[in-house]
């Protein structure tokens, strides 16, 4: 690909409220981010309130050169959710409801938008309030052919609905998941077997292009239909966790659009979200050439 790739992170936008202060927060924010760090023209649809919080983000977006022009305003509260950290440094939230970004809507800029994308990233989480949920199953119906659409599960509280876990598989091209989400998916799912043979049959039964699983410091595995790549997880000192995995999706949405050898791409992903651990915070400016 000549040009830069145009990726889209889609979904909650808010701020991490953490012991140690606020941050930008959201797996879309964080993917389009370190998708811009790794090649890519990013942009964040999403939506925050008509409110001073929002005001805050949009100028903290703006530092981080994400473009905001997609980020619309409403009546809903800015999103917020309290972040605590438990020994090893892993986030647990409380993620407020009723907010903004559960209220995107559909209108004429982004629907010209995505018929540009290379890829889009959404999650589970940004479709637990019907209003997102069809604004965003409505935009993934109406990409380009060619846009890579990568499902990064993202499960979080209660949540998620087998409904909507179905119907976001059946959009996707890339499943990925970590290893406390690969569980829920076997009882919804009834899959069986070892590992390995539970991701082989979520690639064959949605008919996905790869599987993409994470295990934290035990490392992770990408497979497709012809192809298994395992690689372990280097040894960090770790600050938190928070934006590891947003880090190591965004590297390979890159490398994948870039035609970039599958175990090099797998590689630079790993080696980046290795570096997001040893930073507090989901938002490092990565100081190595990724790729």
């Amino acid at each position: 690909m000549s040009r830069k790739p145009i990726v889209a992170g889609v979904g909650e936008l808010l701020w991490d409220v953490l012991p140690t202060g606020r941050q930008v927060g959201g797996a879309p924010c964080n993917f389009a981010f370190h998708a811009m760090q790794s090649g890519c023209e990013s942009i964040v649809i999403s939506a925050v309130g008509n409110d001073k919080p929002g005001e805050e983000l949009l100028t903290a977006l703006e530092d981080l050169n994400i473009d905001c022009s997609f980020i619309q305003n409403n009546s809903f509260p800015t999103g917020t959710v309290t972040v605590t950290l438990n020994e090893k440094g892993n986030p647990q939230y409380i993620i407020h409801e009723n907010v903004a970004w559960d209220n995107i809507r559909i209108n004429a800029e982004t629907q010209l938008k995505i018929r540009e994308l290379d890829a889009v990233c959404f999650g589970s989480l940004s479709q637990r309030n019907p209003v997102s949920a069809s604004t965003i199953q409505n935009l993934l119906a109406n990409v380009g052919p060619e846009c890579l659409k990568i499902f990064d599960i993202n499960l979080r509280q209660h949540f998620y609905s087998h409904e909507i876990i179905t119907k976001s598989l059946q959009f996707a091209d890339i499943l990925k998941l970590n290893d406390e989400e690969l569980p829920v998916l076997s009882s919804l799912f009834g899959l069986t077997g070892e590992t390995e043979n539970k991701l082989s049959e979520m690639l064959k039964t949605f008919n996905l292009r790869y599987v993409v699983y994470t295990m934290g410091e035990k490392g992770s595995i990408i497979m497709n239909g012809n192809e298994f790549s395992f690689i372990a997880s280097p040894k960090v000192a770790v600050a938190d966790t928070v934006g590891a995995g947003d880090s190591f999706t965004a590297v390979l949405t890159t490398g994948l659009l870039s035609g970039i050898p599958l175990k090099k791409v797998h590689e630079a992903a790993t080696r980046t979200a290795a570096y997001v651990c040893t930073q507090k915070g989901a938002t490092p400016v990565i100081p190595f050439k990724i790729f």
